[in-house]
């Protein structure tokens, strides 16, 4: 499932493809993909001859700024940006495809369409359609990271998977930021103490920074992502076999070494 790192990748594919580039043709594949009451025509007239401004991330969300609408992508858990000429046949899953004046594509492809596009006419509509969304993740600081884990403790995956409270983790990230900080993914969030927020703190900056470099989680062999999918994958830092289980009800690996769950 793309994450924030995937999504910073995509941000760099409209940003080098569409940027100062003015919307020439829409077409619509699906109209699946199209969300809060969009329509394919809509669409089409609200971006003919637009010019595309800076693109901006936040958490997951993608937004494709212009001089006036803006189109906000989510990519759900098999969402694409790719850019192509445009005399490229269409792909398979190419659900939308934005062409654009110097005869470049860019092209919303999405096998299981979970999610999709939506259009906001101005700022103000793209702040209210982001409304419930917490802070970037790649931003935060420490004293937002110690806020988003106040309130009704929960399971510290729980929280950190949580876009109300931070915008942008999915669950690779996640458990990686939490081997990272060598704590375990079902400890509650009331049980941190200073010492482990700080650990999570330099742990979320490490991996994120790490990550939207590659453009996704990298499977590092000294990193957890480096050896979740082996049958018997072991931990890189002790060589302990790593668990999996499922936590705030998402598969999960960890390890039961270095992420003890005496305090769980």
């Amino acid at each position: 499932m793309p994450e924030l790192a995937d999504i910073e990748e995509y941000r760099r594919v409209l940003d080098a493809c569409g940027r100062g580039r003015r919307v020439t043709g829409v077409r619509v594949t699906d109209a699946g993909v199209l969300r809060g009451g969009l329509s394919a025509r809509r669409l089409r007239d609200a971006l003919a001859g637009a010019r595309i401004a800076e693109p901006e991330r936040h958490g997951k969300w993608l937004i494709m700024h212009t001089g006036g609408p803006a189109v906000l992508f989510h990519f759900g858990m098999t969402g694409r940006l790719v850019c192509t000429p445009a005399d490229e046949p269409p792909a398979a899953h190419d659900r939308v495809l934005f062409t654009l004046d110097d005869g470049q594509q860019l092209r919303f492809r999405d096998q299981r369409k979970l999610k999709g596009l939506w259009l906001a006419a101005d700022p103000g509509e793209v702040d209210r359609l982001l409304a419930d969304q917490g802070p970037d993740a790649l931003s935060l600081t420490r004293e937002q990271l110690a806020g988003a884990l106040d309130g009704r403790p929960r399971q510290l995956k729980a929280a950190l998977l949580d876009q109300s409270r931070v915008a942008g983790l999915g669950n690779l990230l996640t458990d990686e930021v939490l081997w990272h900080a060598r704590l375990h993914p079902a400890r509650r969030t009331n049980q941190l103490d200073r010492a482990q927020h700080g650990q999570l703190n330099r742990a979320l900056k490490q991996v994120l920074r790490v990550s939207v470099r590659a453009g996704r989680v990298p499977p590092r062999r000294s990193w957890l992502t480096g050896h979740r999918d082996e049958p018997a994958g072991t931990c890189p830092r002790c060589g302990t076999e790593l668990a999996h289980g499922r936590v705030a009800g998402r598969g999960t690996v960890w390890c039961p070494h270095d992420q003890p769950a005496a305090h769980a």
